[in-house]
């Protein structure tokens, strides 16, 4: 795929200030490696009187496949088209939208280090892109550029093949832009545009895409009256993204139209009257419990069963304390949300080979699981059906034999605490039991005396003195029994709250 960007000049003002402009030398050629090609700049024309910096992106195929599956919602929008022979290395799309911000960042960003007083200026400008998709023809295409200051916008139809005529045109357009505008403010454009005429993007949408929309939409887009389209086609179409974009954009519209800051009109909440802290989440504070207790016990290895999307491994990943880190969980999808949400294709060598992502069962026992120094199940036990929990307890505590296990899982009886809860329903519909923190600690008594561990309970969130805290937690440590020593044999079983040591409970007593 293949963009220009023309300028002219004079002998006061030469063209080839785009060259600063670029930070890319008219006299060389700049070779770029990209996630899924090779991107080259070079200059076609350079003189005082007109200068052309050309785009060229060479899209590997293969690499497009692997990383974004060559189809559907991150590769080409076609379901005809197949997955190596496709458009996307000659029609402009999001491959080139994110060429761009990476070869021209400091452009896009408005900085000049060496002409400081270049971006500023608005200069003569011819944008030319030979073939670009463009879901909804020419008449989209001038929805979208008309309003932007351009001087032309034209786009002429592509025909599917020039010696059939009767075929009719295609739906890509030859775009040509012409006027005066800043520089980074006609990429900014481009970068914003060019997939939201394609309709798709090459890689997954993650929340942070709304800071980036309206980071590159600064100063263009709340004005525009198609903001609406551009921010759902640009997410996706995700629903509570492009709303989110939409109310922000609304903001700044108003911010600009009052000639005020976004921050004096968001401003429901008075920060110098109203004190009080937003609460911490429960399940932040649940992971801050697991890091602490990881850190008490000297962990550096550490298996994460049942991660689901990732979000503890993540935060291991934090602490370079931890030289391995294994996640794992039934679920394939939610390995996979796991991995975007880790950004495991984008990692560096040093972090990725810190971290490894298993699917498996905790029904079965798994040799990979054996040799680490703690183990966590955070929210796990409570998902499996009661009669299933014993195969659980040989595969971590039997098998595994991890020294040290944390098991989180929520306390039944701080239920009636929740306002939005219905009486005698749980708190997830997965859900196939929860406890009270008598029962919790009766397993959790058998589980340690049986495998040979002893105990703590840590409480996690806020401990009401009437019904306890939200989740319970119990940290297992290695102890000096033999492993498959009958229960009821009266290990000893620690509260963390208390720091007093009491016998485990036999098997029929209560705790």
């Amino acid at each position: 795929m293949f963009l220009t960007i023309t300028t002219t000049g004079t002998a006061d003002n030469p063209a080839t200030d785009l060259g600063f402009l670029l930070h890319k030398h008219p006299d060389r050629v700049r070779v770029e490696n990209q996630s899924h090609g090779t991107a080259h700049v070079f200059y076609p024309e350079a003189t005082p009187e007109r200068c052309t910096a050309a785009l060229l992106l060479e899209v590997d195929p293969v690499a497009l496949v692997r990383r974004g599956k060559g189809k559907g919602r991150g590769g080409a929008p076609d379901a005809a088209l197949a997955q190596y022979v496709n458009d996307r290395p000659y029609a402009a799309s999001s491959l080139l939208a994110v060429a761009l911000s990476g070869v021209f960042r400091t452009a896009l960003k408005g900085s000049c280090v060496l002409r400081p007083e270049l971006p500023a200026r608005a200069r003569p400008l011819r944008v030319e892109i030979p073939v670009l998709p463009a879901r909804g023809g020419a008449a989209m295409v001038h929805r979208l550029f008309d309003p932007l200051g351009w001087d032309l916008v034209r786009a002429e139809a592509v025909p599917l093949d020039e010696q059939f005529p009767e075929w009719g045109d295609s739906r890509y357009v030859r775009l040509v832009l012409e006027g005066e505008l800043r520089l980074a403010d006609a990429l900014r454009q481009l970068y914003v545009l060019l997939p939201v005429l394609d309709d798709a993007k090459h890689y997954w949408i993650a929340p942070d895409e709304v800071d980036k929309l309206l980071r590159a939409g600064d100063g263009w887009l709340a004005a525009h009256p198609e903001n609406a389209l551009i921010s759902s086609r640009y997410l996706a179409r995700h629903k509570r993204l492009t709303q989110d974009a939409i109310e922000r954009l609304e903001l700044v519209r108003l911010a600009e139209s009052d000639g005020s800051e976004v921050e004096e009109l968001d401003n429901a909440v008075d920060e110098t009257r109203d004190t009080q802290e937003r609460p911490v989440p429960l399940a932040a504070r649940r992971r801050e419990a697991i890091l602490t207790a990881l850190r008490a016990a000297g962990a550096q290895r550490v298996l994460d069963l049942g991660c689901g999307q990732g979000q503890l491994v993540q935060a291991l990943l934090g602490d370079p304390a931890y030289t391995e880190i294994v996640g794992m969980d039934v679920s394939v999808r939610a390995l996979t949300i796991a991995a975007r949400r880790l950004r495991l294709e984008r990692m560096g060598e040093r972090h990725r080979s810190r971290v490894t992502l298993l699917q498996g069962s905790l029904a079965y026992t798994d040799k990979r699981l054996a040799g680490y120094d703690a183990a966590v199940l955070s929210e796990v036990i409570e998902h499996l059906d009661l009669e299933r929990l014993p195969a659980l307890e040989y595969a971590v505590f039997g098998s595994a034999r991890p020294r040290t296990v944390l098991v989180t899982t929520p306390n039944v009886e701080y239920n009636v605490r929740w306002e939005t809860l219905p009486a005698g329903h749980v708190r997830h519909g997965d859900h196939r039991f929860e406890w009270t923190r008598e029962e919790f600690r009766a397993w959790a008594g058998q589980v340690a005396d049986r495998f040979g561990y002893t105990v703590a309970y840590v409480p996690v969130g806020d401990d009401d003195p009437e019904v306890g805290p939200p989740t319970q937690m119990a940290v297992f440590t290695q102890g000096d029994a033999h492993p498959g020593t009958p229960s009821g044999t009266g290990g000893t079983t620690a509260d963390a709250t208390t720091g007093t040591t009491t016998d485990s409970p036999k098997e029929g007593e209560a705790a």
